[in-house]
């Protein structure tokens, strides 16, 4: 019998977040401005959504589009922003930076994971973009907290990505790849039996969980449908 799969869901809103636990997400993904590709949410919607569900959260640490972490100045700020969402009651996250170069940027990440003492994290599609994600998660493989990463298989999303996907997958429990694999990006239910023989149980969604698009709320009946997959596959 496959592992039950994890299920994670965007979440923007609390009302985005109360219908995803009610669909049955394992845990949200929480941001601001998808325009963006997702940002750092406010302290506010951080402590409203909290409040609402019961679910685990992570929380993105992003303060810009792309996947670069800016200067000093902007470097200090994501410190902060870390060190506050965690005193707020914030116990994981959602980070990953670049250099220009395409490698991972290892004065940022090590600073921002960090600033989050030890809580669990995921490193986000920036390995996508990655100049080589071998490379990339052998460089991050023993940071504290890291225990996830959010890909695609490809910066152009599942469908150009399956393969990578699937030999990543027959890799686990090699040094560099003992994180779950948590795939997002363009993810269709159709996709889900091919990552499913291939062993991987972690699933997120953002767009497929609003019919309506990203003006609409979540929808709990669009969750649920991908909750049965899972659960079926």
């Amino acid at each position: 019998m496959s592992k039950r799969a994890v299920l994670e869901v965007i979440a923007l809103t609390p009302e985005d977040a109360v219908a995803a636990q009610a669909g049955g997400a394992d845990r949200l993904e929480l941001v601001t401005d998808m325009a963006s590709d997702g940002l750092t949410p406010s302290h506010d919607t951080f402590a409203r959504i909290r409040a609402a569900v019961d679910i685990p959260l992570r929380v993105m640490l992003r303060l810009s589009d792309g996947f670069a972490a800016g200067d000093a100045a902007a470097r200090d700020r994501l410190v902060r922003e870390a060190r506050v969402l965690r005193s707020e009651g914030a116990g994981e996250f959602v980070l990953g930076f670049l250099t220009a170069a395409g490698e991972p940027d290892m004065g940022a990440i090590e600073a921002v994971a960090g600033a989050v003492d030890g809580c669990r994290w995921t490193f986000h599609r920036a390995v996508d973009h990655a100049a080589d994600r071998d490379a990339l998660r052998k460089q991050l493989a023993d940071l504290p907290g890291l225990d996830t990463y959010l890909t695609a298989g490809s910066a152009a999303g599942v469908d150009d990505g399956l393969d990578v996907l699937v030999a990543e997958a027959a890799r686990q429990g090699e040094p560099g790849y003992t994180q779950q694999i948590l795939v997002g990006g363009g993810l269709r239910l159709d996709h889900v039996p091919r990552l499913r023989a291939a062993g991987i149980d972690g699933f997120h969604i953002g767009g497929a969980a609003r019919p309506g698009g990203w003006a609409a709320p979540v929808s709990a009946d669009a969750v649920a449908q991908w909750r049965a997959a899972l659960d079926t596959t």
